[in-house]
């Protein structure tokens, strides 16, 4: 994709949906969409989106406490391999 011109003038459009598939204008709700730029050439520029809340089955945790314990897991080898090397 070309780098964007700032003295170029552009129009804008959107197309979002909120987390229920209705249409809405505003941008906080919006989980999913289409944006178009059209340009001075008239050449359009496509972006999509799609956010979606994803559950990973066999993780028994929640997602943020399985984050934690992994960075607890890697402060501790952090701490092992400074202790090794005698800079702890």
């Amino acid at each position: 994709m070309p780098p964007i011109d700032p003295n170029e003038n552009r129009r804008y459009a959107a197309s979002l949906v909120d987390a229920d598939g209705n249409p809405t204008d505003d941008v906080r709700r919006a989980v999913a969409g289409e944006l178009l730029e059209h340009g001075e050439s008239n050449q359009a520029r496509h972006a999509w989106f799609r956010l979606e809340q994803v559950e990973i089955r066999w993780l028994p945790v929640s997602e943020a406490a399985f984050l934690l314990w992994v960075l607890a897991l890697l402060l501790v080898v952090w701490l092992a391999i400074g202790v090794a090397l005698g800079l702890v």
